[in-house]
């Protein structure tokens, strides 16, 4: 696996804790490593989309329900939201990640975090959300 691979699923881990408990995200991410190890780079890159979709978590969650017909953010698998989460801020927000990695990205870790329906679910929603960003 590569480690922007091992970095997203790190990535999300630490955002689904920190929805299941709340607390000041620099003290989440402090308790998340006490208990995940990973290589300095693998942290880096983690931590740089955790702190990423945390600061802009509201603007992130606009897009997603905007795209998500029919499905409101409270009724989304808590996996399913966070995987997205990662994705749209990558697709926003990072010039140096090309729309179909993310995208591909997205679906790969649904695969194995998700349900059965979950990639698909995903997929949908990003297409719908990168047909309206420029390639990089």
């Amino acid at each position: 696996m590569g480690s922007r691979r091992e970095g997203r699923e790190l990535a999300l881990q630490a955002l689904y804790s920190f929805d299941l408990n709340p607390m000041e995200l620099r003290q989440s991410l402090v308790l998340f490593w006490e208990h995940n190890r990973a290589a300095p780079t693998v942290r880096d890159f983690a931590e740089q989309l955790v702190i990423g979709v945390a600061e802009h978590r509201d603007e992130i969650d606009r897009i997603i329900e905007e795209k998500s017909k029919n499905w409101s953010l409270g009724r989304m698998a808590r996996i399913d939201l966070n995987i997205l989460r990662i994705a749209v801020y990558e697709l926003h927000y990072r010039s140096d990640i090309p729309k179909n990695v993310t995208i591909n990205e997205a679906i790969e870790v649904a695969k194995k975090f998700g349900t059965e329906e979950s990639a698909a679910f995903i997929n949908g929603i990003i297409d719908e959300v990168a047909s309206n960003v420029p390639d990089k």
